[in-house]
């Protein structure tokens, strides 16, 4: 089962984050076989503002463990966590996308649906996507949004990846590959 987990930071808390990031990586080294996509958001300033992790675990119980046992999120560096089931509409993990193109950002596009929904919405297409999926309820049943990871050359432009007529509070990240540094 694969699941998306947004942990948004609480505000002033990357003092806290930065002497906490060998713990977060170990944290996640535990994990990174399951890995789909992971990485930092941040505003254009650099200040931090959350963590992306998408990956394949065996059940709710084990996403929720992943989540709330996480160092920082047990160290109250976040104000809170959006974790839902996700499906890889694109198949592929964010090391399969490669390098990228010059002169773009990375982004992560959160759009959530004005009522759940029983039918399959339609995922975004494009070369300059690097992970796509919807949100989905704990049973995988309804769609309650979708989130996307791609590159674009600004938050405008990376926000029209999702029609505007289908999304509501649609949000737009800086987002960049995350994990140990080489």
């Amino acid at each position: 089962m694969e699941f998306f987990c947004y942990h948004r930071d609480r505000p002033g808390s990357t003092p806290l984050r930065n002497r906490m990031v060998e713990q977060h990586w170990s944290y996640m080294d535990r994990f990174a076989a399951t890995m789909i996509a992971r990485g930092p958001t941040f505003t254009s300033d650099g200040t931090l503002t959350g963590s992306v992790h998408i990956l394949d675990l065996p059940d709710p119980a084990a996403a929720r463990a992943f989540a709330f046992d996480e160092p920082g999120y047990q160290a109250g560096a976040y104000r809170d966590v959006l974790l839902r089931r996700w499906h890889n509409s694109l198949g592929r993990t964010m090391w399969d996308f490669g390098d990228g193109r010059p002169g773009l950002d990375r982004y992560l596009v959160l759009g959530f649906t004005l009522e759940p929904l029983a039918d399959a919405v339609e995922p975004p297409q494009g070369e300059a996507l690097i992970a796509s999926g919807p949100l989905l309820s704990d049973d995988a049943a309804l769609v309650l949004g979708m989130a996307v990871l791609l590159e674009a050359p600004d938050a405008d432009r990376a926000r029209e990846v999702l029609a505007p007529d289908r999304y509501v509070g649609v949000e737009v990240h800086l987002w960049q590959f995350g994990g140990r540094p080489d």
